[in-house]
């Protein structure tokens, strides 16, 4: 078993790192439009208002995305999911790219969130499906690496093309289409999720996926588990999700979902600009201090990666938590008193949210639900991620508009509030396989 478990692990992080790609491009549209905003406010004259929509709108899209993808993951596989995803990622760039006013961008950039959604949902799904046990935290966590390597490589590309006249953003979104017809060609290589194969009754299939992985014992261990709690029958109606057996599992899902967005650390990913702008930074250091936060992203996640399987998702998700709340004092302090540096605390709340609620709260969405409703599930979370991130990069221009550095109190006491959550209702699942989830989480 030693010599397979070797064999596993180069032929896993090939295809989890393949089909985390949709988490590169998720991180891509998620940090171009930070680079883009002081273009885009000078192009079609935004106020706080319509920044804040064309910012969020990704998130509606999203929403939209998690529920197609729902549907196409149950009936035609993760795997076709995925390519549909990069392949509305790819159109949805060019589109952007070359919006000519206000009403196009958004609704361009409403359709790239679709593909977000579904990259999203689809993703972290699939590696968790495919990765055995003892790896399946650290290989759900290369989702969250490539999500930061795309946040960090399109920041250098926004920080290069920042003197590139007033058309810089087209090409900023423009060349996005590169990493999408990447990831298209790659999925196109991967192979069906086993759990996927089994629940449509092709345990055949399943076997010879799971020999490659862990071999031939591990194919019939996991068959024999998976089979024991996934339906092979018909459609489980959406509303099952909701039904007393499951709902603890879907509340804790929910909450950590919500939790992760109303923290607050996206405005600081999405509005670095407004926030340095604030407090007299010219446009190049605004753009500029975009680079450090997504290398501090990168670093830690790397971090972040190591520590998943070890010190467990419950303490990283309790001393994120804290550790933010108390350094979105220190920001509000210094962003009163317009103090540069201000930087190293917002550097500081990216290590600590990088390193414990942004991997773990995509780890424990998928893998806390049961094998019958997972992807039903999943979607619920994964949908109210996506209002919660709406609600909060659309409200971020208004609420700092008008309270300025205040706002960060209030994100502080959404993390203390979100330590209260975890402490009670989130339970540890380090080592646990997924079929164990039926017994942790189901009444």
């Amino acid at each position: 078993m030693k010599k397979s478990a070797s064999i596993t692990n180069g032929y896993i992080i090939g295809i989890s790192f393949i089909s985390a790609l949709g988490g590169y491009l998720f991180g891509f549209d998620f940090a171009v439009i930070s680079g883009a905003l002081p273009f885009l406010k000078i192009q079609f004259g935004l106020d706080a208002y319509w920044e804040g929509f064309a910012t969020g709108c990704l998130a509606l899209g999203a929403i939209i995305g998690c529920l197609v993808a729902g549907n196409l993951s149950e009936n035609f596989g993760r795997k076709k999911g995925l390519l549909k995803a990069a392949a509305i990622f790819g159109l949805s760039s060019l589109s952007m790219a070359f919006s000519p006013n206000t009403q196009l961008f958004i609704v361009s950039r409403f359709f790239a969130g679709i593909g977000v959604g579904m990259a999203s949902m689809l993703s972290p799904m699939y590696i968790a499906e495919i990765a055995p046990t003892a790896v399946r935290g650290r290989m759900v966590a290369v989702n969250q690496l490539t999500i930061v390597l795309g946040i960090l490589v399109t920041n250098l590309i926004n920080y290069a093309l920042r003197n590139h006249g007033e058309d810089a953003w087209r090409w900023m979104f423009g060349l996005g289409i590169i990493p999408s017809s990447l990831f298209f060609l790659g999925v196109l290589l991967i192979p069906e999720s086993p759990r996927w194969l089994i629940g449509k009754g092709r345990a055949d299939a399943a076997e010879a996926i799971l020999e490659k992985i862990g071999g031939a014992n591990y194919a019939k261990d996991t068959i024999a588990s998976i089979s024991k709690t996934v339906s092979q029958h018909t459609k489980i109606p959406f509303a099952t999700v909701f039904q007393k057996a499951f709902l603890p599992a879907v509340t804790v899902g929910i909450g950590l979902a919500v939790f992760q967005q109303f923290c607050g650390i996206n405005v600081v990913f999405n509005y670095t600009a407004t926030i340095f702008e604030s407090i007299g930074a010219s446009k190049d250091d605004q753009l500029l201090q975009t680079v450090f936060i997504g290398s501090v992203n990168l670093c830690v996640t790397l971090l972040a990666m190591a520590l998943v399987d070890r010190a467990g998702r419950k303490p990283l998700m309790l001393y994120g938590s804290l550790g933010l709340s108390v350094l979105y004092v220190f920001i509000a302090v210094l962003i009163g008193m317009k103090s540069v540096h201000v930087a190293w605390f917002l550097l500081a709340a990216i290590g600590v949210y990088g390193t414990t609620l942004a991997p773990v709260t995509w780890v424990l969405i998928s893998e806390i639900f049961p094998n019958k409703v997972r992807s039903a599930a999943t979607t619920v979370a994964v949908v109210s991620l996506w209002l919660a991130y709406f609600v909060l990069t659309f409200t971020f221009p208004l609420l700092y508009e008008r309270f300025l550095h205040k706002t960060f109190y209030l994100y502080a006491f959404v993390c203390v509030s979100g330590f209260v959550f975890v402490k009670v209702k989130v339970k540890e699942t380090k080592g646990a396989s997924l079929e164990d989830m039926d017994g942790m989480f189901v009444h």
